[in-house]
């Protein structure tokens, strides 16, 4: 019997996990009524598993005593291939500490400015979790229209792992998908149960089988942001020095750079790519913006 308590990575996984079965999967009958939530209900999940709907709501709150039993019950009920099972048992096993709720981080006026004065230098400010706060608008004409990407799933690794285009930028993307991993595992070692994290690592656990087994596999890649590789629709192949420069005022805010050597292939298409897309009237951009 799994005895850890205050586990949010567990119950936020399993909230995902439900959210993508409809009811006709595990032979509940479908009234097709639209549902207040996607997927099965606490309830029906309780129901198949056997269990109560309090001790089911419980268990997703991370303050359950979890059988191996239910456990198992619960991966046949959530059709959780050998890999997802693996994850939800060792998300039963870690438990955590009490969630702390933060408030949502607004990128740093200082950090805004220099984003302003880097008109031919692609930039971004990264908070915790990796989420995008601000970037410029060439970041943006080198790796996608941040003003399209609804807010609450502007994150760098969210993209990284589930939004194809994206992925296709990079010709490396397992090297750099797994620093991600690593950037996120460091940050769940000195906040262990935060929830914005627990939601993130969740999501992508069921959405990226990649994600699953690095994250179940808890090995540290290097955090060095080093040289990445991208092939730009418009400017071609690009091989950019990125840096990571932490804001001593705000340490969990980091202004990420990237740079080319003057005179190479890759330094003419940044010049070329800012020239396209400048405009003296457009600002840096914001979360908040």
């Amino acid at each position: 019997m799994y005895t850890k308590e205050h586990s949010p990575e567990l119950g936020e996984f399993l909230k995902v996990c439900r959210a993508r079965i409809s009811p006709r999967t595990v032979g509940l009958s479908d009234s097709g009524a639209p549902r207040r939530v996607p997927g099965l209900r606490r309830e029906e999940v309780a129901q198949l598993t056997g269990i109560s709907t309090h001790a089911y709501a419980r268990l997703e709150q991370g303050r359950a005593h979890v059988p191996k039993s239910v456990l198992g019950t619960l991966a046949r009920v959530l059709h959780l291939d050998d890999e997802q099972r693996d994850h939800l048992f060792e998300l039963a096993a870690s438990g955590g500490r009490e969630p702390r709720r933060r408030p949502a981080q607004k990128v740093q006026p200082q950090l805004r400015r220099i984003l302003d004065e880097l008109t031919a230098t692609p930039a971004l400010v990264l908070g915790r979790h990796l989420d995008i706060l601000a970037w410029n608008p060439l970041a943006a004409a080198l790796l996608t229209d941040f003003d399209r990407v609804p807010e609450n799933k502007r994150n760098y690794a969210r993209l990284l792992f589930t939004d194809p285009a994206f992925r296709e930028l990079y010709l490396d993307w397992r090297t750099n998908a797994r620093t991600c991993v690593a950037h996120l595992r460091l940050e769940a070692a000195r906040r262990p149960g935060d929830p914005g994290l627990a939601a993130l690592v969740g999501e992508l656990s069921v959405a990226d089988a990649d994600f699953r087994q690095w994250w179940a596999g808890r090995q540290m890649t290097g955090l060095r942001m080093g040289t990445k590789r991208l092939r730009h629709p418009i400017v071609g192949e690009l091989s950019l020095d990125w840096d990571s420069l932490t804001y001593a005022a705000a340490p969990a805010q980091k202004l990420v750079i990237a740079t080319a050597a003057p005179g190479t292939p890759s330094h003419d298409g940044l010049l070329f790519l800012a020239s396209w897309t400048a405009d003296p009237d457009q600002p840096a951009r914001d979360a908040a913006a």
